[in-house]
């Protein structure tokens, strides 16, 4: 069946969080395979042989390895096509949610961490983003078409998207403008964000304890 064998390799309060999230929207059944990153374990030789970068997430299907954030959403959202998360092949809305899903790994992230870290992009030729205002200034314009970032469809790039805001907007490494504080509101506010955190707060404790 779909879904069997599903292992998400996850570290609570981490960017794995989205993948959880995107999970209990599919309503897939899966497993965890908690890491404890204060301890180091994503950093251990049986991690390493997972992921050899000793990052979260990671998931398991079958006897498939998905690495990269991004990666496992397209993955998920394209295995469960009930859901209704992700434009099928042919779909006009197709080549726009792929576009929304790898500006997020290609731009938005490498503008974010070279703007909290103060690092220049260097030479616009050289840059996988060009500048980070307009990183900035691409999104909101996407995003004040709304509701979603496909108009009235939501799909598994909203997920991505709206629990990056999430932790982008509270460690103030995003403007806070209307049009993402709305969109990332919308998005936290489902059902599924709070199970999944309810869940990421009981593996907090249990590794706390």
């Amino acid at each position: 069946m779909p879904g069997q064998g599903l292992t998400l390799f996850h570290s609570p309060r981490t960017r794995s969080f989205g993948a959880l999230v995107l999970l209990e929207e599919l309503g897939a059944p899966y497993a965890l395979e908690v890491l404890d990153m204060g301890k180091d374990e994503q950093l251990a030789p049986a991690y390493r042989a997972v992921n050899p970068m000793g990052k979260v997430p990671a998931l398991r299907d079958g006897e498939a390895i998905v690495t990269e954030q991004v990666a496992i959403f397209l993955h998920l959202a394209d295995r469960f096509p009930a859901a209704n998360l992700a434009p099928p092949i042919g779909d006009p809305q197709r080549g726009p949610y792929l576009r929304w899903m790898v500006f997020y790994a290609a731009a938005f992230e490498p503008a974010l961490i070279d703007k909290a870290r103060g690092v220049d992009p260097g030479k616009r030729a050289m840059s996988t983003y060009g500048e980070y205002d307009t990183v900035i200034d691409t999104l909101a314009d996407a995003l004040a078409k709304g509701p979603y970032l496909l108009g009235e469809r939501l799909t598994a790039a909203d997920i991505l998207w709206g629990t990056a805001f999430g932790w982008t907007l509270a460690f103030k490494l995003v403007p806070e403008r209307p049009v993402f504080v709305d969109y990332a509101r919308r998005i936290n506010e489902r059902p599924v964000v709070a199970r999944a955190r309810a869940k990421d707060e009981e593996l907090v404790a249990a590794q706390k304890a």
